[in-house]
């Protein structure tokens, strides 16, 4: 068993809340720029006192509606300013917040809201109402539901006019580090989302500790940056309230809209999925390659990764510098352009990112800051630091954090971070805490320095009928990571052999058949029998087999005519397989290819 531990940094009194920092900073500096809003095409900013009044005409409206302390009201909305404002204005007047996505089915709303037992919903359109009035008479306890896009906020405040400033912070008054300030549904790979307890404590501790002690360098006075991610999710949020409390410039976009938001909002660190930097990665390469420069991006790759390699051994010789800073004119500083041209971090959770993209992102001048957590453990439980990365890993525990490896291979988390425990679910708490270790249900190893490598999931490994045990999302990263492919699921548990199940990316074919000559109309299923796509994939396959053992190698794949995606269950919105449904729905698939 090893065991690793970082001593808290800053430590945090019993009666602090996550609405301490804004309405101190609006009255101690009014006039600091917490937020920049989109409005048509430019940036506006929004103050510290500005926010706080924002917040304060929600809360007096909330308050006039009858809702406070203790009260659950749900949130469905895309990434926005918005979103952040009611998120304050309902932990103002006592409340906890109730995170729906945007996608979510109506059954999975039913379920989240009834489980809950959300008394209102903040809905952002029109057609998000309409989901919550499919269900709503499954939902009595639900009395309320405005519309954001309705004008809802407007409202509010119209409402709560005659509340005064002194009832506000009576309601603020109400609440502790101890207390439930939101519920955040796991994505729910298997079976029914289970309700996060998470407490003002752990996602103020979380962030202040994280931001002054393991991202210092990042958080610098006048950084900024911009979230795309879903708020719904636990990373997202930890980010919102981190610059809440550090006092960092925010900015709400989503992915349909990222890169030009990127090109003039100007942030100077990113917060994204490793999945999110293999679509850059792979975006450059077609593009350069659609241009005849194909061979030119990938000389320029090798050398980024040569040179952030040479950069944990010694330093780059005076060869390879005088080739980065050609390829820098050429190739990076385009690729930082098309981030804005100010970012320096980014940081990433959620998957593996893998060594080669982590050096080549560094070598492109973008520090991928690699970390690891759950909804359970307030997003972050370990990440590396800016001056003592060590790419491959996810870094080391943040302060006020202890990592342990078990017996078993899993990783366990005690500190500021665990999670209270799943709401209304004593059973699935007593089963994942145990004495103040949360059980992760991952796999990995510590190093002798406390660097965390993840290298599966326990619930995930694979026994084939040979007795080996195989850990498939190593396997799946690696294959991932061929710009055609989409998906992979690795499958073979009692089975003879290892194979897999194989997506193409929709997005990269249509480049594909043009720089191979092929028809414009050519479908997925005629692709996934075309002899040059065979080729392609038989040598990413060919590429993961070199990581792992002859037994642990996958034999055979099948390409599907479908991908995985969030809209057809196949995804959670954090982008996860959801394994089961996958297996349940290609099981004819998967017999196939042991037939």
């Amino acid at each position: 068993m090893r065991e690793f531990s970082v001593p808290t940094l800053v430590d945090l009194p019993d009666s602090a809340t996550l609405t301490d920092a804004p309405f101190t900073r609006a009255r101690e500096n009014p006039g600091q720029i917490m937020f920049r809003r989109k409005s048509g095409g430019t940036w506006s900013s929004v103050t510290a006192a500005e926010f706080r009044d924002e917040v304060v005409r929600v809360a007096k409206g909330l308050i006039a509606a009858g809702f406070g302390p203790g009260d659950r009201i749900a949130l469905m909305s895309r990434t926005r300013y918005e979103w952040t404002l009611l998120d304050y204005a309902i932990w103002t007047v006592g409340g906890v917040t109730v995170p729906i996505y945007e996608t979510s089915s109506a059954e999975q709303v039913e379920w989240i809201i009834g489980d809950s037992g959300a008394k209102a919903t903040f809905a952002e359109t029109a057609e998000h109402e309409a989901t919550i009035a499919s269900v709503q008479d499954k939902l009595p306890a639900l009395t309320q539901v405005w519309g954001i896009e309705a004008g809802a906020l407007d409202t509010l405040a119209e409402q709560g006019a005659e509340v005064t400033d002194e009832t506000v912070d009576e309601h603020r008054g109400t609440r502790q580090a101890i207390d439930t300030a939101t519920l955040v549904y796991t994505s729910g790979t298997t079976g029914r989302p289970k309700g996060c307890e998470l407490t003002h404590g752990n996602l103020v501790s979380t962030a202040r500790n994280a931001i002054q002690g393991a991202l210092a360098e990042v958080t610098v006075v006048g950084s900024s940056t911009l979230l795309f991610l879903p708020l719904a999710h636990v990373f997202a949020r930890l980010i919102q309230v981190a610059c809440v409390e550090a006092g960092l410039i925010l900015g709400h976009s989503d992915i349909r809209s990222l890169l030009p938001d990127l090109e003039s909002y100007q942030p100077t660190f990113l917060l994204a999925v490793p999945r999110v930097f293999e679509k850059v990665y792979n975006g450059a390469e077609q593009k350069a390659a659609a241009a005849g420069k194909g061979k030119i991006f990938h000389a320029a790759a090798d050398t980024a990764i040569a040179y952030s390699t040479s950069l944990d051994t010694g330093g780059p010789g005076l060869a390879l510098k005088l080739k980065h800073k050609l390829f820098d004119i050429l190739v990076y500083g385009k690729l930082r352009a098309a981030v804005g041209g100010q970012v320096s971090y980014a940081v990433a959770g959620g998957a593996a990112l893998g060594e080669r993209l982590g050096h080549f992102f560094r070598g492109v001048g973008i520090v991928i800051l690699e970390g690891y957590g759950l909804t359970e453990t307030t997003a972050p439980a370990t990440v590396n630091r800016p001056d003592a990365i060590k790419i491959g890993t996810v870094g080391k525990p943040i302060p006020g954090v202890t990592v342990r490896i078990a017996e078993d291979g899993e990783i366990l988390v005690r500190g500021i971070n665990v999670f209270k425990g799943y709401w209304h679910n004593e059973a699935a708490s007593k089963e994942a805490l145990d004495e103040g270790w949360f059980h992760t249900g991952d796999i990995g190893s510590l190093d002798s320095e406390g660097y965390l490598k993840i290298t599966g999931r326990k619930k995930e490994i694979l026994v084939t009928a040979g007795g080996k045990n195989v850990a498939p999302a190593p396997l799946e990263d690696r294959i991932r990571a061929n710009p055609l492919i989409s998906q992979c699921l690795v499958v073979g548990d009692g089975k003879p052999f290892i194979a897999c199940l194989i997506t193409l990316d929709p997005e990269a074919l249509e480049p594909w058949k043009k720089a191979h000559g092929k028809p414009e109309g050519m479908t997925i299923a005629e692709l996934s029998k075309d002899p040059e796509i065979i080729a392609e994939i038989d040598s990413a396959v060919a590429n993961a087999n070199k990581s792992v053992s002859k037994a642990e190698s996958v034999k055979k794949y099948h390409i599907l005519d479908v991908d995985f995606t969030e809209g057809s269950g196949y995804l959670t919105p954090s982008l996860k397989i959801r394994r089961h449904v996958v297996v349940k729905d290609f099981s004819a698939e998967i017999e196939a290819l042991y037939s």
